[in-house]
C-alpha cells in the first residue's frame, strides 16, 4: 500500500455474524483533502470510520491511516488522529475547559503544551465566554464547537468526523463547515461522514455508500457530470433507487 496517502483501504470488510456491514470497499484519501462518506443511515459509514480509527477490528481486507496499519497499529492510530463521534462524546458534568484538559491528557500532551493548545483552540472556536460553563448547559451548536475543539487540540494530521452536524441548526452547520475548510487549507486531512446531501457539495471528493458498498466515487463535479444530474442529491437518489429495486 502507498504511504503517500493519508488513508488507503483495499477490500475492507466488516461482518457482524452473518450480516455484512461493510462489503469489500476500496478507496484512498489524499493529504489535505476533504473526503466525504455519503450515505443513508445504516449504509456502513460509521462502521467504516470506526475501523479506520482503530475502534473495531475489520473482518478482512487492508487499511492504513497515516501509514499505520488498522489491524496491528491501532493504539498508534488513536494517538495520531482527531475523532469526533456522532454523539460528541463530551462529559456533561465537566466544564468546557475541563473537557479540553481531559482530552489533552488522553492524547498525552505535556501540561505546558496543553495550556497553550487550550488557549489557542478557545480563541479559534470563540469559546472564551463558555469555558467555565458546565457542558450540559450548552446548546447543541456550542457542544459541537467543543467536540471539534477536543478533536483538534493536539493538532492531528487527519481528522475523522462522524455525522458531525446532526442535531444542530443551519447557521451552526454552516459555521462548522467554514471551520472545516480552514483546517483543510492549513493542511489537515478531513474524513467526514454525512447523510446531508448539501454537505457533500463542500467536499473535494466523496464516496457514495449503499448497503455496505461504495457505489460511486469522485468529486462532486465529476459525479454530477458522470450521471448528468444538477446536484449530488439527485445523483444519490438515482443511484440508490435502482439499488433498492
Amino acid at each position: 500500500m502507498d504511504n503517500a496517502y493519508s488513508v488507503e483501504v483495499n477490500d475492507l470488510t466488516k461482518k457482524f455474524g452473518r450480516f455484512v456491514a461493510v462489503d469489500h470497499i476500496s478507496f484512498f484519501v489524499q493529504d489535505g483533502e476533504i473526503f466525504g462518506f455519503l450515505g443513508a443511515n445504516g449504509a456502513g459509514k460509521t462502521t467504516t470510520i470506526r475501523m479506520l480509527c482503530g475502534l473495531i477490528r475489520p473482518t478482512s481486507g487492508q487499511g492504513r491511516v497515516e501509514g499505520l496499519d488498522i489491524f496491528t497499529q491501532t493504539e498508534a492510530i488513536k494517538q495520531n488522529i482527531g475523532y469526533m463521534s456522532q454523539k460528541f462524546s463530551l462529559y456533561d458534568d465537566l466544564t468546557v475547559e475541563e473537557n479540553l484538559v481531559f482530552y489533552g491528557g488522553i492524547y498525552g500532551m505535556p501540561s505546558s503544551e496543553l495550556s497553550l493548545a487550550c488557549e489557542a483552540v478557545i480563541q479559534r472556536m470563540d469559546l472564551a465566554a463558555q469555558v467555565k460553563k458546565l457542558t450540559r448547559s450548552l446548546p447543541a451548536g456550542w457542544k459541537q464547537r467543543l467536540a471539534l475543539s477536543c478533536a483538534i487540540l493536539h493538532r492531528p494530521k487527519i481528522l475523522f468526523l462522524d455525522e458531525p452536524t446532526g442535531g444542530v441548526d443551519p447557521i451552526s452547520r454552516r459555521a462548522f463547515w467554514d471551520t472545516i475548510h480552514q483546517l483543510a487549507e492549513g493542511g489537515t486531512t478531513i474524513f467526514v461522514t454525512t447523510h446531508y446531501m448539501d454537505e457533500a457539495e463542500y467536499c473535494n471528493r466523496l464516496s457514495i455508500m449503499h448497503e455496505g458498498r461504495i457505489i460511486a466515487l469522485g468529486s462532486p463535479i465529476e459525479l454530477k457530470e458522470r450521471y448528468q444530474q444538477p446536484t449530488v442529491e439527485q445523483v444519490f437518489i438515482d443511484l440508490v433507487q435502482p439499488a433498492k429495486a
